[in-house]
């Protein structure tokens, strides 16, 4: 499966990542604004290495997981790519709940819901994952390539209070870019997945500019780091359903 091709088949007519094509004097760390926001669909789909199949593998796992009477939460929803997945296979009486810091997102967000004929109950929230947040009554909760941008010192305390609004055998559906177990293959794994980028089109400048915007942004742990962080925040079994070089998968389940 072509991961290009098939994320950009659920996201058709997106604008085009241009956002570090020209050469930036002094480059600031990463935000998720207005420039971003335009382009974020092409942006994560020629960024994340089978980012199509990781949101229909999402949806496969919430479809399995979610409970009548309770709600789904998409933290750091962004576009709604993945409640969009989502709805197709979750019964539809099930309530979605995204939450997002950018008000541009989540305006994205709904959107793209209503393109999509969303008649399912949802909501949409502008908080900071970050600084607190509120989940009630969930079955099933989804941090698709978020936790990696919370500051480290934050990522436990998210994780309890995902875990305290969790319904007994509600599960968390983690993504994550990770680090290497064994610090030899970091450096190959790295170099696989800048010539993924160069293979969907991104310059030298482009990929050289992102990745000094991303240094202080983007904090990814080892998967071994992220199960031992998942079970001391109260998950009692986890599962790794997803892995490419330096992107995982963990599927944690509250007892």
């Amino acid at each position: 499966m072509n991961s290009k091709t098939d994320a950009q088949h659920n996201m058709p007519g997106a604008p085009k990542d241009e956002v570090f094509r020209d050469e930036i004097n002094q480059i600031s760390d990463f935000k998720f604004g207005t420039k971003v926001v335009n382009v974020f669909d092409d942006m994560v789909s020629r960024s994340v290495p089978f980012y199509g199949e990781m949101q229909r593998m999402i949806s496969e796992l919430a479809a399995d997981h979610a409970q009548p009477g309770t709600s789904v939460y998409d933290l750091g929803c962004s576009t709604g790519t993945t409640m969009i997945g989502m709805n197709t296979s979750v019964a539809q009486d099930i309530k979605f709940v995204g939450i997002d810091d950018a008000a541009e997102m989540l305006k994205k967000c709904d959107e793209k819901l209503q393109e999509a004929g969303f008649t399912r109950p949802y909501e949409l929230v502008e908080a900071d994952i970050q600084s607190g947040f509120k989940v009630e009554n969930a079955s099933v909760v989804v941090l698709c390539l978020t936790l990696q941008f919370i500051r480290p010192i934050c990522r436990e305390k998210v994780l309890r209070t995902i875990v305290d609004g969790l319904v007994p055998g509600g599960v968390l559906i983690l993504v994550e870019k990770i680090l290497t177990e064994q610090s030899v293959f970091n450096r190959n794994f790295i170099k696989y997945y800048y010539d993924y980028k160069r293979r969907n089109h991104y310059s030298e400048m482009e990929i050289s500019q992102k990745r000094e915007a991303l240094e202080n942004v983007l904090i990814p742990y080892k998967s071994s780091e992220d199960i031992l962080m998942l079970h001391d925040s109260g998950f009692s079994q986890t599962e790794i359903f997803f892995k490419w070089y330096n992107f995982t998968g963990i599927i944690a389940i509250k007892n």
